[in-house]
């Protein structure tokens, strides 16, 4: 698989293989002697910009922009997205001006929201944010904008929220090979790796490189915590078949390979939930660990009810992918508070 990446524009945004952890202390606290072991693998850790999961995408995004000649990156999200946060950070490393078109998806006004978190960032990052409501098409903006600025003697390269292109989510294909190969080096295999579903990109991508490395994409399991569970598990199978074409056309995903999970998302995007506080403050009292409260912490307060519901046995070792978005903690701090 590799060897057809390798032809690919990539800009270098990670310093190696992000570390897989053992959750010791916390399988203590939640009790369950018949439990299985659990694992995160350190996706908050990569390199620059407060670090987080998007910057394996925009590896390959910047890697094309900068070979097609661009000097703008313009991409769009929420008000508190991650990924805009990492495009601000990735394009300054690169050298490219940087426009982010954020809406208000999430109906907070508090002034924690509005102003802290990844919106200090974009401002720090050097980034130029246009803000529109939530009803506003941001993809549609940025490529408004895109045209403005060529018209101009500029040259912009535009990818939509998350960074979840199939290019993108070439970023999350070579992360299977690299789980991949830290179980060999553990001596283990993941029953489930657990990943939070925003854009699809994450999960697409994963399970496009386990299949085109003959694995088991089936394995993985992602909690949505964005769209209505059967439009994400639509979004997911769609893009992770477009990804798995950039990688292996022969390859065909089956029934059962792209496993998407309900429960968590609660009453919206972005929208707290009882679960997503527990699941933040327990990894956080136990292992010292940061969840975010919109994704990750809500993927894992699912990945926390299927062990209290025994879904996985004692010798299913169980992977929770943490893919960052620490800002966004500071952002929900009112939340928190009553909580």
């Amino acid at each position: 698989m590799l060897i057809q990446l390798q032809r690919r524009p990539r800009f270098n945004l990670l310093e190696g293989p992000t570390p897989i952890q053992r959750l010791t202390r916390l399988e203590q606290v939640l009790g369950c002697g018949g439990c299985p072991p659990i694992y995160v693998k350190r996706d908050d850790l990569t390199g620059i910009g407060g670090g987080g999961n998007k910057l394996r995408k925009l590896e390959f995004l910047i890697g094309e922009a900068l070979d097609q000649g661009c000097d703008t990156f313009i991409t769009t999200g929420a008000r508190q997205s991650n990924h805009a946060r990492l495009s601000a950070a990735a394009a300054a490393r690169a050298g490219l001006s940087c426009e982010l078109v954020l809406t208000d998806t999430v109906t907070r006004d508090d002034e924690a929201y509005q102003r802290n978190g990844n919106v200090l960032l974009d401002d720090l990052f050097g980034a130029t944010v246009r803000r529109r409501t939530a009803d506003v098409d941001a993809l549609a903006v940025a490529q408004e904008r895109a045209v403005h600025l060529f018209a101009k003697g500029h040259r912009a390269y535009v990818v939509g929220s998350g960074g979840s292109s199939p290019l993108g989510c070439l970023g999350y294909a070579v992360c299977a090979e690299e789980i991949m190969a830290q179980e060999h080096d553990l001596g283990l295999r993941f029953h489930r790796i657990i990943v939070p579903n925003g854009s699809s990109g994450t999960h697409a991508g994963l399970a496009a490189g386990l299949k085109a490395a003959g694995d088991e994409p089936g394995r993985i399991e992602s909690f949505t915590v964005l769209a209505p569970i059967e439009k994400a598990r639509t979004v997911t199978t769609e893009l992770a078949v477009r990804t798995l074409a950039l990688i292996d056309p022969a390859s065909e995903f089956v029934e059962g390979d792209i496993v998407v999970t309900d429960g968590q998302l609660g009453e919206g995007y972005g929208v707290p939930t009882d679960a997503m506080f527990e699941a933040v403050r327990l990894v956080a009292r136990s292992e010292g660990l940061l969840l975010d409260p919109v994704y990750g912490g809500k993927a894992f307060a699912g990945l926390i009810a299927a062990i209290r519901e025994g879904r996985w046995r004692k010798g299913e070792p169980v992977l929770f992918v943490m893919t960052g978005g620490l800002p966004g903690l500071f952002a929900y701090e009112p939340a928190f508070r009553r909580d």
